[in-house]
């Protein structure tokens, strides 16, 4: 049995996986980190714990020491410049933050093809994957909170308000939140045209993150809605190393 861990910004997802299926999937809080012991409780023995880790130095303390508890040694992954089919075109490949590496792994597990693997969170992320499992690149972006906080914290006539997205708002709220939704979309659907540009296509659009399900109705593109996709993609890792060790002399 392996336990996977995805510590984000906002919050702390794992999974524990055997023989191929999810038998549990989770989150947590990251401003919570301290009491993960406790919520990991009720795990029972793993003997591989893999960790992506993008919340910084306390939170990968909190996830050592909760771990250690259980007399368990986390491996903190690194994006690479290839694995599980999928190559990078970064100019330094270990600079890609592994979330979005994990990510990748996991859509090119789930769907192969050419896509848009786009995590909505505290930052958007839009990363194009190629058809051959090539990395091309991508682009970050504020979350749709982190914009309308933006707007609130340094306009004098903004503040933070509740909204909704509509197509012609007709308040402030309104105005904010679509504003900030569709400026993600049309980050995401600017990236789909390049892609179609050079040739790739058609793009099926990955998408994770809490912004997830409230930008999937306004694209204009195939989506598909994966909640841990960073999970699918450490489990790839987990699997494809311990197909290689199981297949060496």
């Amino acid at each position: 049995m392996m336990l996977a861990i995805d510590a984000g910004n906002t919050r702390i997802k794992w999974g524990v996986r055997a023989q191929g299926d999810w038998l549990q999937r989770d989150s947590w809080p990251t401003a919570d980190a301290a009491r993960l012991g406790q919520v990991l409780g009720s795990v029972g023995d793993a003997h591989r714990i893999l960790v992506s880790n993008v919340a910084g130095d306390a939170v990968r303390a909190h996830i050592e020491r909760a771990l250690g508890e259980r007399g368990w040694q986390p491996e903190f992954i690194g994006s690479r410049a290839q694995q599980c089919g999928v190559r990078s075109c970064y100019d330094d490949p270990a600079q890609l933050g592994c979330d979005r590496w994990a990510a990748l792994v996991g859509a090119r597990r789930l769907y192969p093809g050419a896509c848009l693997v786009v995590n909505a969170g505290t930052a958007t992320t839009v990363d194009a994957l190629c058809e051959d499992g090539l990395f091309l690149g991508g682009i970050i972006v504020p979350g749709i909170e982190l914009m309308r906080s933006a707007l609130a914290a340094h306009t004098a006539g903004l503040p933070l308000q509740s909204g909704e997205v509509r197509y012609f708002p007709a308040n402030t709220g309104d105005a904010i939140m679509s504003g900030a939704a569709h400026a993600s979309c049309g980050a995401i659907e600017r990236l789909a045209a390049f892609m179609h540009e050079s040739g790739q296509g058609p793009v099926r659009v990955i998408l994770s993150g809490g912004g997830a399900e409230l930008i999937r109705p306004l694209l204009a593109l195939d989506t598909s809605v994966v909640e841990y996709l960073v999970l699918e993609g450490l489990a790839a890792m987990a699997e494809e190393e311990e197909a290689d060790c199981a297949g060496s002399p």
